[in-house]
């Protein structure tokens, strides 16, 4: 193989992206190169980069120059020393989330929790992340090194476009878990039609709920995300009444067992609150869409109803791979998803969203292996 890749690189905050020839990096310790295949970009990447230090003050980028690309998938092409459960050849998605090993939550196997915890090829949580940011590199290039930790094997079933899309269904996935969702179960998704939302949707039958109610605003996209989950879905628009007084009306007052709130930075916090006011007696909120802000909400009626709001963050390789058996198993289907793919050399064309978006439908690819 060449001793050099193409690479897209950022060497400042605010500045399109460069494609450059950089060395082929070689795998570690417990390591593997990965060949890219494909890479998701997240929707409001444009905004988070160009405004870094509005929006993630004290959330450290790697050295720049780096290569970022959050969400990776493609094919095993080497390993590193100490690697057992790979092999080249095997198809796999990359898991960004980096941790450290040694530290209290890691020995205790919270990798999440890390002390240290890293998205390669976007950002860290804290300042120790730095040197995880700068070990390991987005996929943003014809190879990559990640632990073997991070992977995720991919069955012959889920292309690699689906499957870069696994950092937005695993994050779901993931808050499901946490709040029980499961049969008998009532639950709301705030922004049930965007990137975050339509990942109930797809994973409702897997899980098996049979209450989802859904909310968006725009109802031409409602319409087509109703067509998913075999009848599941409840939906309404935000522009037709609250939230709280819909599911009041749908429950016969009852409320919703679980509200998972999957509406990003900027979204009005009534939106919030009023999914809040939607929550049953003893019911858990998990909030992912990172709503923005100090947020009032009434401590003493959370208290009498004994509810509980918590944060997740992304989801673990070991949940990744729980995906990825449900697609081989035929439990969740990704049909739905509408990939729009784009080669290396426009990149920044992707992450500028010069393509017309159909909401949570739309899958903004790059690979690495696509021509102009």
């Amino acid at each position: 193989m060449s001793a050099t890749m193409r690479a897209a690189r950022m060497h400042a905050v605010g500045e399109p992206m460069r494609i450059e020839e950089l060395p082929v990096p070689e795998p570690g310790p417990g390591d593997v190169r990965v060949a890219v295949h494909a890479v998701n970009i997240v929707p409001n990447l444009a905004n988070i980069l160009n405004m870094w230090t509005t929006w993630f003050p004290h959330s450290p980028l790697p050295t720049l120059p780096a290569i970022f690309g959050l969400d990776p998938a493609g094919v095993v092409e080497s390993v590193g020393p100490g690697v057992q459960a790979f092999r080249p050849g095997d198809r796999v998605y990359v898991n960004p989330g980096r941790s450290c090993g040694s530290c209290r939550s890691c020995r205790n196997d919270d990798s999440i929790n890390c002390a240290s915890y890293a998205f390669a090829g976007y950002f860290g949580f804290s300042p120790t992340a730095l040197d995880l940011l700068d070990r390991y590199q987005g996929g943003l290039a014809e190879y990559m090194v990640a632990p073997a930790y991070s992977l995720v094997k991919l069955p012959d079933a889920l292309s690699f476009n689906a499957a870069a899309r696994f950092g937005y269904l695993g994050t779901m996935y993931s808050a499901l878990r946490k709040a029980g969702a499961g049969p008998g179960k009532t639950i709301l998704i705030n922004g049930i039609s965007g990137t975050l939302g339509i990942g109930a949707a797809l994973l409702a039958p897997a899980l098996g709920l049979t209450h989802v109610y859904g909310t968006g605003r725009d109802k031409d996209l409602l319409d087509q995300v109703g067509k998913l989950a075999n009848g599941r879905l409840n939906l309404h628009s935000l522009d037709d009444g609250p939230v709280d007084e819909w599911i009041h009306e749908q429950t016969d007052g009852y409320g919703v067992d679980i509200y998972i709130d999957a509406l990003g930075p900027g979204a009005p916090h009534e939106t919030f609150r009023a999914g809040m006011r939607a929550m049953a007696r003893g019911g858990i909120a998990v909030n992912i869409g990172a709503v923005a802000g100090d947020l009032p909400i009434d401590i003493h009626r959370m208290m009498d109803q004994q509810l509980r709001l918590i944060g997740s963050a992304w989801f673990t390789s070991g949940e990744g791979q729980a995906m990825a058996d449900m697609v081989e198993g035929g439990l969740l289907d990704l049909g739905p998803l509408e990939h729009q793919v784009f080669p290396l050399e426009q990149v920044n064309d992707a992450i500028g969203g010069i393509a017309q978006r159909n909401g949570g439908f739309s899958n903004f690819i790059i690979s690495p292996t696509a021509t102009a």
